[in-house]
């Protein structure tokens, strides 16, 4: 797999690897020691990690699922670093009785770094959007999103 040749073509190639269900091309994405974390707070701290979960959820929950990148922004951090933004759309998840669920959008913040190959993910954490929620509160029935500002 060619890795990146510049910060923006990191979202791309994260949602290439998702669409063929390549858990080892997603994950080759990011340095052997990288950090990801996940919309629910799961806390992957190497590749083989990364990849591992990452197969999981291609195979059980994500098998039928549609991803696609909408806006990126890319901040420098000098010549070797970058922080990227991508804003995602997710499609085709099934809950696991295998009814179809809604669209997600969720906004992931990968920091890369330049290497001889090309650049490569040091850390990167998914956020899923809860649209009109400020934060989340947790109940005993689980988690439930929050908006102070109603009314």
């Amino acid at each position: 797999m060619r890795l990146p040749q510049t910060p923006e073509e990191i979202p791309a190639q994260f949602a290439a690897a998702w669409m063929a269900r390549d858990a080892e091309a997603l994950a080759a994405l990011f340095v052997e020691d990288a950090d990801f974390v996940n919309v629910v707070g799961l806390w992957w701290h190497n590749r083989a990690d990364i990849q591992r979960a990452h197969a999981y959820g291609l195979r059980v929950i994500f098998d039928q699922s549609t991803l696609r990148a909408g806006g990126i922004r890319v901040r420098s951090l000098g010549e070797a670093y970058a922080v990227v933004h991508c804003r995602w759309h997710l499609t085709g998840q099934r809950d696991p009785a295998g009814k179809l669920l809604g669209e997600r959008t969720a906004v992931m913040v990968f920091v890369a770094e330049h290497r001889p190959l090309g650049w490569q993910v040091v850390t990167a954490q998914n956020t899923d959007v809860i649209p009109g929620s400020e934060t989340l509160g947790l109940r005993s029935a689980g988690a439930e999103a929050l908006n102070y500002q109603k009314g």
